[in-house]
């Protein structure tokens, strides 16, 4: 069953202009200023528009900021004095990122029920249990939570049911009783599963036990397909010729990007380098004059590996933190002693020392946009300052600890500080994918051998 054009929350208004309070307060500062409520200066726009339930003027706030380590947004708030509509939408303002992300959440408890959520207009939202699906595009974003977004589409089905029952008694009929089903899901009848598929990768779902591992959502990344790309308005890449292969080892090579933090005109630098006792990679960074905002990325210049690589390093002085260490983007990493584990994809890929990759997980783990504020649940924060007291006395070399890295790609590096004997604190294990793990990759459809053979009665 699908909610298409079910909910219909319209457009706030046509602009008329600004209020004479928010014309008195020019904005200072930067456009997008980070969510906090002691910031005090940061404070919403209004605009006088016409409210599309009376037809009379009403007031939308807008209020541009943004969401820390996630994006920039634009929230709208419409309220009409006159007849008592209101009306709330997000909006994502940064860019669309580079892959899709698909968010698979198995809800068991009323605590999964108030997960944060941040579902943009481009994303689709399944239930498979009941066969039930918002697509794309029919809805407007939304700040909410699980169970808002279970109360929106069940607002939405019941909207015209009063014509319904006059007009078509037998489909109203039906979609009651599958409004009685959704209500069932909200006091958590049974486990059910939630799948928010955005293919522009806007979209998140709140990991309530960060830093640790949330056993009930899974988080995929993926390569849009080109009608994907197309819904979002991206123009489809045209096949580049072949040009001659060139000697771009002592070559370093530049071109034009955007910065990702304010979006300002910048130039990014590429330098294909050869680590030793692994392989080729390539390192690339960006620095933005308008901003000061650095930021540095790594791939791998080789392909697949044949077996994935698991790295454990058990951590036994301070000196292990100067190693070298290459983490590639398929790589995930964990600290047991934790109970931590940093997922596929994030961070990305990163040429550092293993110093500098802890300190990056700290950062991002303790910064959580979730867990700060007035909103913050005192319990997560003290786990979250105790993670963080534990991370500062691994990298201070105060507590010993085991470091793995599990890189199905086998694209990944560290260290070996006795090279080219064995290095006693670190054991590198080879080992076959599992078909999930191939399919991430995308490897279990591509065909690199026999392909001709197919090919030739279509000739």
């Amino acid at each position: 069953m699908s909610a298409s054009g079910a909910v219909q929350p319209g457009h706030p208004g046509a602009a008329v202009g600004p209020s004479p309070a928010a014309a008195a307060s020019p904005a200072t500062g930067p456009l997008f200023r980070p969510l906090s409520a002691e910031d005090e200066e940061q404070q919403p726009t209004e605009i006088e528009s016409l409210c599309m339930n009376c037809y009379r003027n009403g007031t939308t706030r807008l209020l541009l900021t943004k969401i820390p380590f996630f994006r920039e947004i634009i929230v709208s708030s419409f309220s009409c004095e006159h007849c008592g509509w209101n009306n709330t939408e997000i909006q994502s303002a940064g860019r669309i990122q580079d892959q899709g992300v698909r968010y698979t959440l198995t809800v068991r408890s009323q605590e999964d029920m108030n997960r944060e959520v941040v579902k943009t207009d481009s994303a689709t939202t399944r239930i498979p249990e009941l066969d039930f699906e918002i697509p794309a595009f029919s809805q407007k974003g939304a700040l909410t939570t699980v169970e808002g977004l279970i109360s929106r589409a069940i607002s939405g089905l019941e909207q015209d049911q009063p014509t319904r029952r006059a007009v078509e008694g037998a489909i109203a009929e039906r979609i009651d009783a599958f409004i009685g089903k959704l209500k069932d899901l909200k006091q958590m009848a049974s486990p059910f599963t939630l799948v928010i598929d955005d293919p522009s990768g806007n979209s998140f779902v709140e990991n309530p036990h960060a830093p640790q591992k949330d056993n009930a959502l899974v988080i995929t990344y993926y390569d849009r397909t080109p009608q994907q790309a197309e819904m979002l308005g991206l123009q489809a890449e045209a096949p580049e010729e072949k040009a001659e292969e060139e000697d771009l080892r002592n070559e370093v090579l530049q071109f034009n990007t955007n910065c990702p933090e304010c979006n300002a005109p910048a130039q990014t630098n590429m330098k294909l380098v050869q680590i030793p006792h692994f392989k080729e990679v390539i390192i690339m960074a960006t620095n933005c004059e308008n901003c000061g905002h650095r930021t540095n990325e790594v791939k791998s210049g080789g392909a697949v590996e044949p077996l994935g690589t698991r790295i454990t390093l058990h951590i036994t002085d301070p000196s292990d933190m100067t190693r070298d260490l290459l983490k590639s983007e398929t790589c995930s990493v964990e600290i047991p002693e934790l109970e931590f584990e940093l997922g596929m994809a994030v961070l990305g890929g990163k040429f550092t020392t293993l110093e500098g990759l802890l300190k990056d997980i700290r950062e991002l783990v303790t910064k959580n946009p979730f867990t700060l504020g007035d909103s913050s649940n005192p319990d997560q924060s003290e786990k979250l300052q105790e993670f963080s007291q534990k991370l500062g006395q691994i990298i201070e070399g105060k507590m010993k600890a085991h470091f793995i890295m599990n890189d199905p790609a086998g694209n990944s590096y560290l260290q070996n500080v006795y090279a080219p004997e064995d290095d006693p604190e670190m054991k590198v294990e080879r080992y076959k994918r599992t078909f999930d793990q191939n399919e991430e990759l995308g490897l279990n459809d591509m065909k690199t051998e026999g392909y001709e053979a197919g090919l030739a009665p279509q000739r």
